[in-house]
C-alpha cells in the first residue's frame, strides 16, 4: 500500500501579460516615466472606470465580450470585486454572477445565513465565491480546526456519500454545540455543499485579479505604451494586432505605418502614435529588421531608396523581403510612389548587389559611396496603384488593412444604400441588417451530417467580425469567398448574453450593391491630353441596364478659366472606376457627387 510522500505541489504558470507589463514598462522609461508596476495604488478611479466601460480589449483575464457585458452590469470600484469575478467567471459559479451584482447594487437584500458569518462574506456580498470562505465558515460555526476544515472543502469537492454524511452529522453538532438551531445549521452545511464543488482559491483569484488590475491599469493610464507592449508580444497574431489597431483608434492612438527610418525592430512610441514593428511585416525576418535598425542607428537615416539599397545590403536582402517592406509602406518616407518602388526592385537589387560585392573584395567605388544615387532614378510604373491596389498590397504585407480600408472610398454609397457598419450593428435593432466587409478569413467545416458550412471573417473600417454561413448559403457564394474580396452580407443577428451571433443569409459582392446608387462624378482635368485616357477608362465602365446611374462632368481647368462638361449618358460608379481614373495622367481631382 503507497504512503503520502509529504511533498508540496508548486504551479508555475508562464504568463505573457507579465512581460507586457514588463515590455510597457521599459518604453515609459525610455521617454523618462518611472513606473512601479508592484506598487500602484488599487484604487485608481480611471482603472474602474474603463473597467466598469468594458473597454478592457487587452486586458488580462477581462477581455472575452461576456466578461465585459459582466463588467458593464457590474461597475466594479474595488479590488475585492475583480477578485470575485475572475472567481465567479467560471462555469457553475457564473450562476451567482446576477446575485452578486443585485447585492451590490442594493437591488436585492444582504443575507449572511447567519449573524457570526457576516465578517467571512460581507466582503462578498453573501455570496459564497471562494474555498477559504467554506473553511472558515466551518470553523467559525461548528468549531473546525484548520486541518478539518481543509478535510471538509475536499470530501465537498469530491462528493463522496459516506463521507459527507459524516461531515454533515460533524458540522451540525459542531454548530448546535455554538448555539445555532439544528435545522439552520443543516440549511447552510446544504447551501455550503452545494457551492463548494465550484469554489475557487481567493489566493490564486487574487494574483490573476492583480495582474488583471495592473493591464487595465497600464491602459488607463498610458494607453500607448499598453499597445505597443501588448502588440510587440502578439506581432505574429495578425488577427490580435489589428484588434489592437482598431481599439487604439476609439482613443485617438494612431498606429502608424511601418517606416525605416522612424521604427524599431519592434513596437515603439512617440507621442500618441504607436510605430508599426519592422519585425511585424511578413517575410522580412527579425533579425534582419534588428541589423537595418542598428545601421539607421549607427549611421543615420537613409537618404533615399538606393542610400537604403547599399546600406542594408548585407542583412540578406532579397526580392521577396523588399517587395514586403514597399507593400507595407515602409519606404514610403523614401519613396512615396509604392508602385515606382515595386517596379524599381530590380534597379535597387543590382545596387545592393554591387555594393556587397565590393564590401566583400575590399573594393571602392570610382565615383565614392553617395554618388552613384544622386545621379539614379527608378523606372515609372507602367500604371500607378489606385487606393485599392496599394490597400491590398499592403493587406498581403501586413495581414490586415492598415494605413485605411478598401471600403472607405464606399463610405457615402453603403450609407446611401443602407448597409450598416460593424460599429453600428451593436446599437441595431432590426433582425436582419447588410453589413460590409473585407474577407479576411473563411474557417471551412462539416456538421455532424456532413454538410458543409463556414465561420468567415470580414473586416470594415470600425472592426474584425465573424459571420456564420451554412451550406446553402456557402455553395452558392464560394467564388466571392477569396480573401481581400469586399462583399455585402445580409445577416440575422442573434443576442446571448452581450455576445452577438451572425447568421449570413444572403452575400453579393460590394460593387454590385452600389450600382444602384446613382453617384455621379466631377473629373477636372488639367490637360486636354487627359480626354484620350478618361474616355478608354469610362469605356471599359458598364452601362447601367436602366435609367438610374451616375452623371460624369469634366471640369476642364483653363489659364483663365474653368469649363464644365456634362457628358451625356450615365455610368455605373464605384470606387474602383473613380480610382482608376484618378490614375490617368492630367486628371487633378476626382469629386464624388
Amino acid at each position: 500500500m503507497g504512503r503520502k510522500a509529504g511533498l508540496v505541489k508548486f504551479d508555475f504558470l508562464g504568463l505573457k501579460t507579465l512581460t507586457v507589463l514588463e515590455k510597457a514598462v521599459e518604453l515609459l522609461a525610455e521617454k523618462g516615466v518611472s513606473v512601479d508596476i508592484n506598487n500602484l495604488p488599487l484604487d485608481d478611479e480611471e482603472s474602474y472606470e474603463l473597467m466598469g466601460r468594458g473597454d478592457t480589449v487587452g486586458v488580462f483575464q477581462l477581455e472575452s465580450a461576456g466578461m465585459r457585458d459582466v463588467l458593464r452590469k457590474m461597475k466594479p470600484d474595488k479590488f475585492e470585486d475583480i477578485i470575485a469575478l475572475v472567481a465567479l467567471y467560471r462555469p457553475g459559479p457564473m450562476d451567482n454572477i446576477p446575485l452578486f451584482i443585485a447585492r451590490k447594487k442594493g437591488e436585492e437584500e444582504l443575507d449572511y445565513l447567519y449573524d457570526t458569518l457576516q465578517p467571512i462574506l460581507q466582503e462578498t456580498y453573501g455570496v459564497m465565491i471562494y474555498q477559504e470562505q467554506v473553511m472558515q465558515i466551518a470553523q467559525t460555526l461548528s468549531g473546525y480546526s484548520l486541518g478539518e476544515a481543509d478535510l471538509l472543502r475536499r470530501a465537498m469537492g469530491k462528493k463522496i456519500k459516506a463521507e459527507m454524511a459524516a461531515q454533515k452529522t460533524r458540522f451540525v453538532d459542531g454548530a448546535i454545540e455554538n448555539g445555532v438551531p439544528k435545522n439552520k445549521a443543516a440549511e447552510i452545511f446544504d447551501q455550503v455543499d452545494s457551492f463548494a464543488g465550484y469554489g475557487f482559491n481567493k489566493s490564486h483569484a487574487a494574483a490573476y485579479a492583480l495582474i488583471a488590475y495592473q493591464t487595465a491599469w497600464l491602459k488607463a493610464n498610458h494607453p500607448v505604451a499598453f499597445y505597443a507592449a501588448s502588440m510587440s508580444l502578439d506581432f505574429e497574431r495578425t488577427e490580435q494586432l489589428n484588434i489592437f489597431k482598431q481599439d487604439a483608434a476609439k482613443r485617438d492612438i494612431e498606429v502608424c505605418t511601418p517606416d525605416v527610418n522612424r521604427s524599431e525592430a519592434w513596437f515603439s512610441i512617440e507621442g500618441n502614435q504607436v510605430f508599426y514593428a519592422l519585425a511585424a511585416i511578413r517575410n522580412v525576418g527579425s533579425l534582419a529588421m534588428q541589423s537595418l535598425v542598428a545601421e539607421r542607428q549607427a549611421n543615420g537615416a537613409f537618404k533615399d531608396v538606393f542610400d537604403f539599397a547599399r546600406r542594408t545590403a548585407g542583412i540578406g536582402l532579397n526580392k521577396r523581403l523588399l517587395e514586403h517592406l514597399i507593400a507595407a509602406g515602409a519606404l514610403d518616407s523614401l519613396e512615396p510612389d509604392r508602385a515606382k518602388l515595386m517596379s524599381g526592385i530590380e534597379m535597387l537589387l543590382g545596387e545592393a548587389s554591387i555594393t556587397q560585392s565590393e564590401k566583400e573584395t575590399q573594393q571602392e567605388n570610382l565615383f565614392g559611396e553617395a554618388d552613384v544615387s544622386d545621379s539614379a532614378t527608378l523606372p515609372q510604373p507602367l500604371a500607378p496603384w489606385t487606393t485599392i491596389d496599394r490597400l491590398t498590397h499592403e493587406f498581403n504585407a501586413i495581414g490586415y488593412f492598415l494605413s485605411g480600408h478598401p471600403l472607405d472610398d464606399y463610405k457615402s454609397l453603403l450609407q446611401r444604400a443602407r448597409v450598416a457598419s460593424f460599429a453600428e450593428l451593436e446599437s441595431r435593432v432590426e433582425k436582419e441588417i447588410m453589413v460590409a466587409g473585407a474577407v479576411i478569413k473563411v474557417d471551412e467545416r462539416k456538421s455532424k451530417k456532413g454538410n458543409p458550412f463556414a465561420f468567415i471573417t470580414l473586416s470594415d473600417a470600425t472592426g474584425q467580425f465573424e459571420m456564420t454561413a451554412f451550406s446553402e448559403l456557402l455553395n452558392g457564394s464560394r467564388d466571392l469567398l477569396q480573401v481581400g474580396a469586399l462583399v455585402v452580407a445580409s445577416v440575422s443577428i442573434e443576442r446571448e448574453e452581450g455576445d452577438m451571433r451572425l447568421l449570413a443569409q444572403g452575400m453579393r459582392p460590394v460593387d454590385d450593391v452600389v450600382a444602384n446608387t446613382e453617384a455621379g462624378l466631377r473629373i477636372f482635368v488639367e490637360k486636354p491630353e487627359a480626354c484620350a485616357g478618361l474616355r478608354a477608362r469610362l469605356e471599359d465602365v458598364e452601362q447601367p441596364s436602366h435609367k438610374r446611374g451616375g452623371e460624369v462632368s469634366l471640369v476642364v481647368m483653363a489659364p483663365d478659366r474653368e469649363v464644365e462638361m456634362r457628358l451625356p449618358s450615365k455610368y455605373a460608379i464605384n470606387p474602383r472606376v473613380a480610382g482608376a481614373i484618378k490614375a490617368v495622367p492630367g486628371v487633378l481631382h476626382v469629386e464624388e457627387v
